[in-house]
């Protein structure tokens, strides 16, 4: 029997499944309708994870983690070309997620300040895992003293192909930014 008022203990690993499932569910994520399918209070939930920013940073990045994955196994093309091909397919999937665009369409500012700022962790953790596929080219073009560069340039390029209409307006021209893309894995120093 638990006594009155005392509290459940929820892991962040827990909190951080349940907004995933409530993500893809409802495209966003409310703190406390996210608590109540936790069955803890809003005080809990914000012990746990501190802030929403940092939630949905997460949320996105596992989710965006997931298909970055698949995109890398379903890769038919090695070198450059593999690189460009993982790229592709993960751009197609998460521009195909519903998920994802109802939160784009419905909290614009949100998703420029977690996608985007380096505290919200989405874009350095895009980096990292660029810089990965670029280790896995078997004599890329790039230096080691490069690499972090090109990873960084490469991923800017394909934030702002994809989130182009987010941040201007008007949407890229997917063959310019992919020809973008090409030109900074091709140089090297």
């Amino acid at each position: 029997m638990g006594s009155i008022g005392a509290r459940r203990v929820v892991s962040q690993d827990q909190v951080l499944r349940g907004a995933c499932r409530f993500f893809l569910r409802h495209g966003r994520v409310e703190m406390d309708a996210l608590a109540a399918s936790l069955a803890i209070s809003r005080a809990t939930l914000y012990r746990v994870v501190h802030s929403r920013d940092g939630l949905l940073a997460d949320v996105l990045w596992v989710l965006a983690d997931r298909l970055l994955a698949r995109a890398r196994q379903e890769r038919t093309n090695v070198g450059v070309e593999g690189v460009l091909e993982v790229t592709r397919r993960f751009v197609a999937d998460l521009r195909s997620a519903g998920p994802f665009r109802a939160f784009l369409r419905s909290e614009p500012d949100t998703a420029i300040r977690v996608l985007f700022n380096t505290a919200g962790g989405v874009h350095r953790r895009a980096v990292s895992a660029q810089k990965e596929i670029l280790l896995e080219v078997d004599g890329g073009p790039w230096s080691a003293a490069a690499l972090d560069q090109v990873a960084f340039l490469y991923v800017r390029i394909v934030e702002s192909a994809l989130y182009a209409e987010l941040l201007s307006g008007a949407p890229l021209d997917p063959a310019l930014a992919e020809t973008a893309a090409r030109t900074v894995l091709l140089q090297h120093r």
